[in-house]
């Protein structure tokens, strides 16, 4: 009996391991992309509480058990989706500074490269490492995926971010009441 047990066990470890779509985790030169934990939410809550940080994604600062909320949803993005969107961790402080990765929530137009940091580490190149990263990741783990990137016509540093990254402007989308940019990622 312990026999199976055992045989049990191991067949659910290798099943752990292909879980999703894509890899739990990336590494990059300066950053670790991995899925969130629960110790994770006050750092994420540095990002979700700042409204100049959410000004152009969800619109206004969140309160701390709203951030735990949102990073749960991220969470059950992997669950619903079997792929999602990465804590960034600052590899020399060991710090949560942002969330990028693939997101497809059910009223967006296709699925996205998404990346959002904490003010004070804007302008260092975290995030376009990360979403160099991702790209590279997605290309070799999920090749048909076409990705987009929604942005706000007014959020000129993300616009920056996507240009420089390899995208290029679609086109015009409404969505939730406002006019969005469609960037395509190449």
């Amino acid at each position: 009996m312990e026999e199976n047990t055992g045989k049990i066990q191991l067949i659910e470890i290798k099943s752990k391991k292909m879980r999703y779509l894509i890899p739990e985790s990336l590494e990059t030169e300066r950053l670790y992309l991995r899925m969130f934990r629960e110790s994770d939410w006050k750092d994420i809550h540095e990002y979700y509480s700042d409204p100049e940080c959410t000004r152009y994604t969800i619109g206004s600062p969140l309160k701390e058990y709203e951030s735990w909320r949102k990073m749960a949803a991220l969470l059950g993005h992997w669950q619903l989706r079997n792929y999602g969107s990465y804590a960034i961790e600052e590899k020399s402080i060991k710090k949560v500074i942002g969330v990028a990765g693939l997101d497809y929530p059910n009223d967006w137009p296709e699925p996205e490269i998404q990346w959002g940091l904490s003010r004070q580490f804007w302008g260092r190149g975290y995030a376009s490492e990360a979403v160099r990263a991702i790209k590279k990741m997605t290309v070799q783990y999920l090749p048909g995926l076409s990705l987009i990137s929604l942005i706000h016509p007014n959020n000129t540093n993300s616009i920056n971010l996507a240009k420089a990254v390899g995208t290029y402007f679609e086109k015009e989308y409404f969505f939730r009441d406002d006019t969005w940019n469609i960037y395509r990622h190449a």
